[in-house]
């Protein structure tokens, strides 16, 4: 096998596409906008109006982790990167926390906004936790889940890795 799995690499790609999805409201905040504020909670905007250089810096910084979160992998698997190993593992590690931090919020944050475990009761962290729920952990999952799908699909054997991956052939 000369190159990663094509079906591999398309679930690397599709877990690039999301982890951007995830990352660009995080600029959009940064430079001050407000649409969506509402599904974080009610300290997003105090913290902003607080420290809002800090707030844009972080945002800014939040941003670059997810962008690079999407594409190291795929880098990576192309051989794009000094140390593919490294960062595929790492990814390996990434793919683990989205799992399981999306999977846990899904279901804890769930059954809290349909009252079978204590939940707030102000509505502005409902709908806060809402937009978690329903928005921003479900992304994680998915980014998680895909990116597993193509480490795993584009994993290399002991043979292959001594091949250079050849692009286009």
């Amino acid at each position: 096998m000369d190159r990663p799995d094509a079906t591999g690499e398309r679930f690397l790609l599709a877990a690039a596409v999301v982890a951007l999805a995830h990352a660009l409201p995080s600029l959009y905040w940064a430079f001050g906008g407000t649409l969506g504020t509402d599904s974080l909670g009610s300290w997003a905007p105090a913290w902003r109006a607080d420290s809002p250089v800090l707030v844009g810096a972080v945002l800014v910084g939040v941003f670059v982790a997810k962008a690079l979160g999407g594409v190291v992998p795929v880098l990576a698997t192309r051989g794009r990167l000094p140390r593919p190993r490294v960062w595929r593992a790492l990814s390996w590690a990434g793919a683990a926390v989205l799992v399981l931090y999306g999977a846990a919020n899904v279901v804890v944050g769930g059954l809290a906004l349909l009252g079978v475990v204590e939940g707030p009761t102000d509505p502005a962290a409902r709908a806060a936790l809402a937009g978690h729920v329903l928005l921003w952990d479900p992304l994680f999952l998915v980014w998680g889940l895909l990116l597993a799908a193509g480490l795993a699909r584009t994993r290399r054997t002991g043979r292959d890795r001594a091949r250079p991956v050849l692009h286009g052939t």
